[in-house]
């Protein structure tokens, strides 16, 4: 086994926007008549907008019928585009242009799997349209993770099998969708949390490719060279 693709995920990992997430889902809960906290929000981390939806909803104890739900997502998609529209390349989380560059001229092919459908505008308003070999975001896929569907398709764009892919993923679900894709899972964040991953960096900054291929080698097994 070689690698031969890295597949990365959005949020938390190349930037964070889980803050924009918060205020604006939090924004919709108050309109309803309750709140969320910063710590319910974490379970949202990886999910689609529906899905986010279905679960405060069962929060704050409300049913709803699907077109009153499809303007609440509309709305709070809304608000968070105000919010990301602010972005720019300064947005970008510290050690991902470095380590980019590594992988660059490692001749590692790159995709990006993410449930968003805004992935293409944040990648435009953070100056990395170009960057990726290819782009699975939510309006590519007709299911969210922990299917793997986003990171399948990845691979398959790029031409690499899904044994040869490694997913960086900040999410227990993104991690989940890797392992359950065939791929290794690289975790960005804490290892109490990502327990499933292969490997778990606190991010990006300060990591090699080198270094994060002789981790895995060591995790897995892998031919790497």
């Amino acid at each position: 086994m070689t690698i031969k693709a890295f597949l990365f995920d959005l949020d938390g990992v190349i930037v964070d926007t889980a803050i924009f997430h918060y205020q604006a889902w939090r924004r919709m809960a108050n309109e309803l008549g309750f709140d969320i906290s910063e710590e319910f929000n974490e379970q949202l981390k990886g999910i689609s907008r529906v899905e986010s939806l279905e679960i405060i909803l069962q929060h704050g104890n409300l049913v709803l019928p699907e077109e009153r739900k499809a303007e609440l997502a509309a709305q709070k998609n809304q608000w968070y585009l105000e919010l990301v529209s602010r972005m720019t390349p300064d947005d970008i989380l510290p050690g991902v242009p470095a380590f980019f560059s590594q992988v660059h001229d490692a001749g590692i092919k790159t995709a990006l799997g993410s449930v968003s459908k805004n992935a293409r505008l944040i990648l435009e308003r953070i100056g990395m349209s170009n960057v990726f070999g290819t782009v699975i975001d939510g309006n590519k896929i007709a299911r969210g993770k922990p299917d793997p569907e986003v990171f399948l398709k990845g691979a398959e764009e790029l031409g690499v099998s899904p044994a040869d892919c490694v997913v960086f993923e900040d999410a227990v679900a993104g991690i989940e969708a890797a392992k359950r894709g065939g791929m290794l899972a690289v975790g960005i964040g804490s290892p109490n949390v990502l327990t499933q991953a292969d490997i778990v960096w606190p991010s990006l900054e300060h990591v090699t490719v080198t270094q994060l291929l002789k981790s895995l080698d060591r995790s897995a097994g892998l031919d790497v060279y």
